[in-house]
């Protein structure tokens, strides 16, 4: 049913030299040397095609500034060649990287007029790309109730398609949202048919983040601490293999959350303190944000004082929402509720309706 993944991202005369599993390093060695020769070459399409490829390994790589000044140079190219395909890759690029700096509407915004320019230039994959763009801001925001449908659509097309890559990514992001309502068994099943279907494709990095969604369920759903380290372990062979740092990162983040939940709450502080480092890293604010959570938590429950830990999620939840990011606000809610803290570090009691709901979730 499906064929083998492919990376619709490395473009012009990077398609038959790199593969949907290439070492992030070696897409950057070989895509800055083609986007040389094209520059020289005096050809704006080639550059346009060859630099999203470069844009995209600096952003997954962490490097943000260079990520950055690369997507819009592609799109520049873009513009100059008037290759309407090739200016929607560009904004998807830097709409991606809006979304993983934390600048959520400029993603929205960005992604748009992707999703736009891919309709307008007849390139179904970058207006797939786009609006799946847009879907997974709207989930990281936690506004299920508008991109749902949207998930939904984007998974029905994949599959008409037969495209593995994009099937897999609208499982997992529909699973992601089953499990974060409480719908674990669905959530497993998704998450699991995800890691078959990126097997079947040699799909390493789909199945890496189909494992670890496996992980989180066998974790919190079944108690099962030491399969879920398992599963974490053989997805971080391969984020190290293809250099996924933005993917290692938040798997260590899952380690934390396992050993957290297992009560080995030193461990737990250990591994949340190397996500926090990975993620400022790379400047990802969102990872970042979730890391700390888990370590004031772990600190909390090794016998920090009770003002430290009030203070810090009172300035998570501050910086939360300045992102936007609702479903993790609800998280500092609930680790609120579960540490006992009604109050802020002001000594501003929470309101009982969000204390209620964090208790519920």
């Amino acid at each position: 049913m499906y064929g083998k993944a492919f990376a619709p991202e490395y473009q012009g005369s990077l398609t038959t030299t790199l593969s949907v599993n290439s070492s992030l390093v070696d897409v950057l060695a070989a895509g800055t040397e083609q986007l040389r020769a094209a520059e020289r070459s005096g050809c704006p399409r080639e550059t346009a095609r060859v630099g999203l490829a470069v844009a995209e390994a600096h952003r997954r790589l962490g490097h943000v500034t260079d990520a950055d000044r690369e997507w819009k140079a592609s799109y520049r190219a873009a513009r100059t060649a008037g290759d309407a395909g090739a200016m929607a890759w560009a904004l998807w690029s830097g709409g991606t990287l809006a979304r993983q700096r934390g600048a959520l509407a400029l993603a929205w915004r960005l992604l748009g007029f992707a999703a736009e320019l891919g309709e307008h230039g007849g390139d179904i994959l970058a207006r797939g790309y786009s609006l799946a763009g847009l879907a997974e801001t709207g989930r990281i925001q936690g506004d299920y109730e508008a991109v749902s449908a949207l998930h939904e659509q984007l998974l029905a097309e994949a599959r008409e398609r037969g495209e593995a890559r994009h099937t897999v990514w609208a499982l997992e992001g529909i699973a992601q949202m089953h499990r974060n309502t409480g719908s674990y068994d669905t959530a497993y099943a998704m998450f699991e048919e995800s890691a078959a279907i990126a097997a079947q494709a040699d799909d390493r990095r789909g199945h890496a983040w189909a494992l670890r969604g496996l992980a989180d369920i066998v974790s919190v759903r079944d108690g099962d601490a030491d399969r879920a380290l398992e599963l974490l372990a053989e997805a971080e062979v391969t984020c190290r293999t293809m250099n996924l740092m933005s993917a290692l990162a938040y798997n260590h983040k899952m380690r934390g959350n396992v050993l957290y939940r297992a009560g080995r709450y030193a461990e737990a502080r250990d591994i949340y303190q190397e996500a926090l480092t990975e993620f400022r890293a790379m400047s990802e604010p969102r990872g970042e944000a979730l890391a700390r959570l888990g370590l004031v938590k772990s600190l909390a429950r090794l016998g920090r004082d009770r003002d430290g830990t009030a203070s810090d999620l009172a300035e998570l939840a501050g910086v939360l929402d300045r992102i936007g990011l609702r479903h993790a606000r609800r998280m500092v809610d609930r680790a609120r509720v579960e540490l006992g803290i009604t109050e802020d570090a002001e000594g501003t009691t929470a309101s009982p309706e969000r204390l209620r709901e964090a208790a519920t979730a």
